[in-house]
């Protein structure tokens, strides 16, 4: 069973949030579990995402998903902005709310960094790199 689409193709951060994403060498994008998602062979990035604990709110519809480098998670998680999404929280990922303000997007572009290198297979990493 299809998930049901939890975005709308206008909404101006995700557009923000797909332009940056698809800078990475080798990134595309899928629909996935109803969100866009970005990858190259793994997941690196997705746009929204349930809060933990409260699967049916959708509260973090406008937050990039993202996997930290570990040693910047207490830091992340010390941030009002940052929350655990549902299903993808156990497994390290976390969500930035990007309803917050205006978003920084040297930050976002930050966080997908990492987590693009914790995904990407070491060839892109080393395009990237190149750049």
């Amino acid at each position: 069973m299809a998930h049901p689409p939890r975005f709308h193709d206008d909404d101006p951060l995700l557009n923000r949030v797909r332009d940056l994403a698809l800078t990475f060498p080798g990134a595309a994008e899928k629909i996935s579990h109803g969100t866009p998602t970005f990858y190259t062979v793994k997941v690196f990035c997705q746009y929204g995402a349930p809060v933990k604990g409260d699967h049916d709110s959708w509260a973090l519809r406008r937050a990039l998903v993202f996997r930290p480098d570990e040693s910047e998670r207490a830091l992340l998680q010390a941030d009002a902005r940052i929350h655990i999404p549902a299903y993808a929280g156990p497994y390290g990922w976390l969500a930035l709310d990007l309803t917050q303000g205006e978003p920084d997007w040297a930050e976002v572009r930050e966080l997908m960094d990492a987590s693009y290198r914790l995904t990407a297979p070491t060839k892109r990493i080393a395009e990237l790199d190149a750049r």
